[in-house]
């Protein structure tokens, strides 16, 4: 019953805001938000998480409404949609019962969970009798001489299956709750538009190219260019992943690969981006206006942009020390960091990419339909 009152004094406080502000309709050009508030008549608890998802928390509504606190109405839309957006990663969690992880996801816990996990592959090794490898500089960079490669696959294909089925569940309940057909998602030239804004940061640049108002009233690009950073870094040292497992199987190319081969290039420039991307933004989320932040988010997205840091600097320091006697331990490590961002994927701060994705493509059908 709480949490129900809870949510329904969320949806009144972003209600109230969407209602104002689509009386004043003066951010009206700033972002997407807000040509997709003026097509509504009213705001439904689903229209709200849709917006809320839409929204890229850059803040410029804010430093420009005359009605933002101190005024009476106390207009706070960043703010607003941080909680909201929370509450949407609750719902639309899958399975239901572990929605209570979005919580319990702070540093702490994802330290804890990496640690554990690093700590289970140790007992494993020990248990095994290879213990002796773990320290030895005669595997001749070989990670599967330490962890054979079946075992590897079986463990991460596991929890990446689970992981894509908690993922796409969660999707499918945001969309079937807002109302549009599933037969509506098969638009082409509609999902170009939608992935061509994601994928550039469009609503990062700021209105006018400027910048985003972050993290405080301040026009600035760097915002945006940490989140390339981050963002494309992950992908290459997904590419890279994905590519040494083509040379594996269709190749039968074994690894551990040259230096200068494919998927070593893609992941050291991963790694380099995954160092560079998540520091940047873990400094901006910790120096930002905590007049436009949701709080008690902090541990959560402060937990995710620590993981992404600790798999590309572990990931990087793994390939360094490749042919010396600290390669065991330092796999270990990272395997440990890589599952626990794994496992944390459908229940931490990493959801939001796939939301906003959803909420953009949504926001594409309504423009192509109302036609603005």
């Amino acid at each position: 019953m709480q949490k129900i009152e809870m949510f329904d004094l969320l949806v009144d406080e972003a209600r109230n805001n969407m209602t104002i502000c689509n009386s004043c309709r003066y951010c009206e050009g700033f972002c997407p938000v807000f040509p997709a508030m003026e097509r509504r008549m009213g705001f439904t608890p689903e229209d709200l998480k849709y917006l809320s998802n839409l929204c890229h928390n850059c803040s410029e509504c804010f430093y420009a409404c005359q009605y933002a606190p101190p005024h009476e109405f106390s207009v706070n839309v960043p703010q607003a949609f941080a909680k909201m957006r929370a509450e949407s990663y609750r719902q639309y969690a899958w399975p239901g019962f572990l929605a209570k992880l979005f919580d319990r996801n702070g540093l702490f816990g994802a330290l804890a969970l990496a640690f554990g996990v690093t700590l289970l592959l140790l007992i494993s090794i020990i248990l095994s009798g290879d213990l002796s490898a773990l320290v030895s500089n005669q595997h001749n960079g070989e990670f599967y001489a330490l962890i054979p490669h079946n075992v590897m696959v079986g463990a991460f294909g596991s929890i990446a299956i689970f992981v894509l089925i908690a993922l796409v569940s969660g999707m499918a309940s945001f969309w079937k709750e807002s109302g549009e057909s599933f037969s509506s998602l098969f638009n082409r030239k509609l999902w170009h538009e939608a992935l061509k804004e994601a994928f550039t940061l469009k609503h990062l640049h700021g209105h006018g190219d400027t910048g985003c108002t972050y993290p405080d009233e301040y026009h600035s690009h760097w915002r945006r260019r940490f989140h390339h950073f981050t963002f494309y870094g992950f992908m290459l040292a997904f590419a890279a992943t994905a590519t040494g497992t083509i040379y594996h199987y269709v190749f039968g190319w074994m690894a551990p690969y040259d230096f200068l081969s494919l998927p070593k290039i893609l992941g050291t420039l991963g790694g380099i981006g995954l160092l560079i991307g998540p520091a940047g933004l873990l400094y901006l989320k910790l120096v930002r206006d905590a007049n436009t932040a949701d709080v008690k988010q902090l541990g959560m997205d402060v937990a995710f942009i620590v993981l992404l840091w600790l798999t590309g600097s572990t990931g990087l320091g793994l390939m360094l020390l490749r042919e010396t006697s600290a390669m065991g331990v330092m796999l270990v490590i990272h395997l440990g960091c890589v599952m626990a961002l794994f496992i944390t994927m459908p229940y931490g701060k990493f959801v939001h990419g796939f939301y906003r994705i959803m909420a953009l493509y949504r926001n594409a059908l309504e423009r192509d339909r109302h036609g603005f």
